[in-house]
């Protein structure tokens, strides 16, 4: 009796740490194919919506345009690109940089064509004299280093304000690159309140600034040009091209070896 007692003990003791057996038989619902979850995949035939493009300025980029529908073009000329720097193919942010070039240098010409003049017809600090392309290196040190550090703090501010900063890990991606919301030449900077808020009246006004800034440069370069070539100031060539028009000696109250007087 204690025999079979001992025996039936350890069999259940087995037992315990035997597996245990499951049943798996699957229901009727269970082997129904679970759905898939529905996409949203959106069909060939229906076109992607286009973020819409924010206008600045008024001027939105149309790239079936000529320079991406920038104004700047009047009579007789019209759209007048013989170099090809707006042609079909130049990106967007190319043309805007082009422009952003353009305006700027036409408005520092049209500083330095009433500079020549104002320069060279009053006597400037630091006793300046003579043309005006001989005037900067008559600049003590002082005044020449603040001058330089002056253009190059507006040209710092112009950077921080239309162009993306530099990206030094990827740089190929944002040298040259100027901001999406950024219209070529419009720093902000408008202390007589000038610009105009409707879109025509800023394009038209646009036009005749890039017009202007456009004759300014070639002026400014013709005046350079030419102080270079004779060292007279402008006032001073125009009366020099008097006398002789005039039949007078533009050289006879020279003194003896000097040709400009």
């Amino acid at each position: 009796m204690m025999k079979l007692a001992i025996l039936s003990s350890a069999i259940a003791a087995t037992a315990a740490f035997a597996p245990v057996s499951t049943y798996s038989a699957k229901s009727a619902l269970r082997s129904t194919p679970e759905p898939e979850e529905a996409t949203s995949e959106i069909p060939a035939d229906i076109p992607v919506p286009v973020p819409a493009v924010v206008a600045i300025n008024g001027w939105v980029p149309d790239d079936t345009a000529k320079c991406y529908g920038l104004p700047g073009a009047v009579a007789p000329t019209g759209y007048f690109d013989p170099l090809g720097f707006a042609q079909s193919g130049i990106t967007l942010n190319d043309v805007k940089r082009n422009r952003e070039s353009e305006v700027m240098h036409g408005r520092v010409a049209m500083l330095a064509t009433v500079g020549y003049f104002v320069g060279e017809s009053f006597p400037g600090p630091f006793g300046l004299t003579g043309p005006a392309n001989e005037q900067l290196a008559q600049l003590p040190v002082f005044p020449f280093t603040l001058l330089t550090g002056l253009i190059g703090a507006c040209e710092l501010k112009r950077a921080t304000i239309g162009w993306v900063e530099p990206d030094f890990g990827n740089w190929s991606k944002t040298l040259w690159q100027l901001r999406d919301d950024y219209y070529p030449g419009d720093i902000g900077f408008d202390p007589l309140g000038l610009k105009p808020t409707d879109p025509k009246k800023f394009a038209n006004m646009q036009t005749k600034e890039l017009q202007n800034g456009r004759l300014a440069m070639i002026g400014a370069a013709g005046m350079c040009a030419q102080e270079i070539f004779n060292h007279r100031t402008i006032m001073g060539t125009i009366d020099f091209y008097q006398k002789i028009q005039s039949g007078l000696d533009p050289y006879g109250g020279c003194a003896d070896g000097i040709d400009i007087c």
